[in-house]
């Protein structure tokens, strides 16, 4: 064999294992463009993204979260892609439709993406008491022929039982209301659907249908309550963002890992920061930012270090690094807070880990 065949033949066996090795690679997408969710109380992929969006890959998940563990395990897309949890042409017959056992995946609606949201298990709840509001936010401003919000039967347990459409009584609805009427928030615009109960108590969940109304396109969304609590609403205007598309191991637990204390109320903004992970050469930072008092316009975020850093990658922020500091200011969608409203942004760099000064200077 000719000394240029045998190069020949190892080039071609090179780009074979590079091919097989890229088609291994499966990356997150990113969310889906439009289409909405219940942001409070918490549908169970949307909470699943709110907490682990930023650490996705971070173990601890298994034992703290373990249903959204399970969940992001099965397929990070019902995740990632919180706000595309429908179904089109069920022309309102949604029994129809859906099958018992597969309400919270609107029967294993996208290719059996959101399967995982059917499992049985102790799903993180949200505290609410017997009058709370349902909060649907529309990323597309597509509206609602209708809203229908129901509560589990008491006696249900959705921790040992799969839920079932005998399981609902319907305890809210609203009939067609345009986008126009909805709130106008960043990114999008969103509605509160008022709930009125009496007696309950304990576990529950509570089952949101939403028939938009610029097709046949109806979303089904599961969140799981504990009624006793006071219920407040969320603050914040959900993101949109995208995911990081190469993390490196975790080695670390976050609950591990070294924090800034709050700092005072002073000012528009305030900002904390968390390493979220760490491993050998880099670390993943996770910031929260707090409006103060009043709301505000948009925020920009410094972290000043002890030594240069070097950011290889952001989200849910444009986040850059000049020597010693590293600069976060919101997009488009997650600027406006309301007063005491929250948003959190994160990244990655390499290099050590450490705790910078962290100040937040707002635009009202």
């Amino acid at each position: 064999m000719s000394s240029s065949l045998r190069i020949r033949l190892l080039i071609s066996g090179l780009v074979g294992i590079v091919v097989a090795t890229l088609a291994a690679v499966v990356l997150p997408a990113g969310p889906a463009a439009a289409h909405g969710n219940v942001t409070g109380p918490a549908s169970r992929n949307y909470g699943c993204y709110e907490r682990w969006g930023s650490k996705f890959q971070d173990p601890a998940m298994a034992t703290a979260d373990p249903m959204c563990w399970q969940a992001w395990q099965a397929d990070p897309n019902a995740m990632w892609n919180w706000n595309g949890l429908f179904r089109e042409g069920v022309a309102g017959n949604h029994q129809a439709a859906i099958p018992d056992g597969q309400l919270c995946s609107a029967g294993h609606t996208q290719s059996g993406r959101y399967n995982a949201l059917d499992a049985v298990g102790n799903w993180t709840a949200t505290s609410v008491g017997n009058s709370f509001n349902v909060r649907l936010f529309d990323g597309a401003s597509h509206g609602a022929d209708y809203i229908r919000v129901y509560v589990t039967k008491p006696g249900f347990n959705p921790v040992t039982q799969a839920l079932k459409w005998s399981d609902l009584d319907l305890v809210s609805q609203i009939g067609n209301t345009p986008a126009a009427q909805w709130n106008q928030v960043s990114g999008g615009v969103q509605i509160d659907v008022p709930v009125a109960l009496s007696g309950r108590t304990g576990r529950a969940m509570v089952y949101t249908i939403w028939q938009a109304s610029h097709l046949d396109q109806s979303y089904y969304f599961c969140s799981d309550v504990t009624f006793g609590g006071a219920g407040t609403p969320p603050t914040s205007t959900p993101p949109v963002s995208t995911p990081p598309v190469s993390t490196p191991p975790v080695t670390t637990s976050p609950t591990a890992s070294p924090t800034t204390p709050a700092p005072p109320a002073s000012g528009a903004c305030s900002a904390t920061y968390a390493v979220a992970s760490s491993w050998q050469g880099g670390y993943q930072g996770e910031v929260k930012v707090t409006a103060g008092p009043a709301a505000i316009k948009g925020w920009t975020v410094s972290l000043a270090y002890a030594g240069s850093q070097t950011i290889q990658q952001g989200w849910n922020a444009t986040v850059s690094a000049s020597g010693a500091t590293v600069t976060a200011t919101n997009t488009g969608y997650n600027g406006a807070l309301a007063a005491g409203g929250s948003t959190t942004f994160g990244f990655i760099a390499s290099g050590a880990s450490a705790v910078p000064t962290v100040t937040c200077r707002a635009t009202v």
